[in-house]
């Protein structure tokens, strides 16, 4: 699942060095020595923030428009960063669980030759049906 967000930089006390929140993630507050290391600690704090968000079982944060999020301070610089969820679950998740599920026999004895994975067809299916309701 790929996400996208603003965020809004601000230089901070180190020579070059910015300071990032993102409106749609409270408290979401990160840094780096320079622009682009602050961009990369943006898309870690926001990819861990989100994940911990699904893995409490709640829904990802809506992404304000980018055309409405403006610096409270001079020197702000609103940008985009963009999240890709499933790298990062899969790098840093720890939470999975078990479910039992009943299908036709027939399906079972299809997926059993193939030698499909039951597991990855189910989140794969789940995953998109989450996309397509985040997205409606």
């Amino acid at each position: 699942m790929k996400l996208v967000y603003p965020v809004v930089l601000y230089p901070s006390g180190v020579p070059g060095g910015y300071t990032v929140l993102c409106p749609d993630m409270p408290g979401l507050v990160t840094e780096g020595r320079d622009l682009p290391e602050a961009l990369d600690m943006a898309v870690d704090a926001a990819s861990g923030w989100v994940l911990g968000e699904l893995e409490e079982g709640r829904r990802a944060p809506h992404a304000t428009n980018i055309a409405d999020v403006k610096p409270e301070e001079p020197g702000g610089i609103v940008t985009l960063i963009s999240l890709d969820m499933d790298a990062y679950a899969e790098k840093y998740g720890k939470k999975s669980v078990r479910k039992n599920v009943t299908i036709p026999a027939w399906l079972d004895t299809f997926g059993e030759r193939e030698g499909i994975n039951y597991s990855q067809v189910l989140r794969e299916g789940l995953e998109h049906r989450y996309n397509d309701l985040q997205n409606a």
